[in-house]
């Protein structure tokens, strides 16, 4: 079982990359997100779920301990393969996917390809009670109901185009930063920085 590589990037490729160690190159397939952060060239070390069938043995590699968490728990849905998890993982964060999750933001889920209304309705429904626990959101209590200037900086934030997950996700990040009664504008501001993230 391979729980983590550290070595140099040898390859990025549309879904995957290569990770030499010690002059064997090693295959993961990794979400945008976690391909985005590597370096072109270089030193680096991904966290890796192993996934062994008949037929092959897959690596999946995460930057960080809350991508590698939520996949595994989003590949406990009935419907929800490795592959589509990533995809998952490339189209929101895990604090965005704490939010959508909650607040059963079925549209936010819907964006990735592959994900149609009814297995974003299961995705909802078997993950609602376990993603207020999950890392990357823990500010994130399951049922956001957000109120007075919280709720006017998240109707700011719709406004301007931004989903209602990922809005919620970066409001979320500004009240842990400035407090809950933090002034509107404050708020707003909090929150489009958390989003320029």
């Amino acid at each position: 079982m391979i729980a983590r590589l550290r070595g140099q990037v040898d390859a990025i490729e549309d879904g995957r990359c290569i990770i030499d160690v010690g002059g064997v190159g090693y295959l993961l397939f990794c979400s945008s997100r976690t391909l985005g952060a590597l370096p072109q060239s270089g030193l680096a070390s991904l966290l890796v779920e192993t996934q062994v069938r008949e037929d092959a043995i897959s690596l999946y590699g995460f930057a960080s301990g809350a991508e590698r968490d939520w996949f595994r728990l989003l590949t406990t849905v009935q419907g929800v393969g490795a592959r589509l998890a990533l995809a998952l993982l490339s189209a929101l964060s895990p604090d965005e996917l704490i939010a959508a999750i909650a607040s059963a933001d079925k549209s936010a889920l819907t964006r990735t390809p592959g994900v149609g209304p009814k297995l974003a309705i299961r995705i909802c429904t078997e993950l609602r009670d376990k993603a207020g626990a999950m890392p990357g959101g823990a500010t994130l209590v399951v049922g956001f109901a957000p109120k007075g200037a919280m709720a006017d900086a998240l109707s700011a934030l719709l406004n301007l185009g931004y989903r209602q997950a990922e809005a919620q996700a970066a409001l979320a990040r500004a009240a842990e930063e400035h407090g809950p009664d933090a002034a509107l504008d404050v708020m707003i501001r909090a929150g489009l920085k958390a989003l320029a993230r």
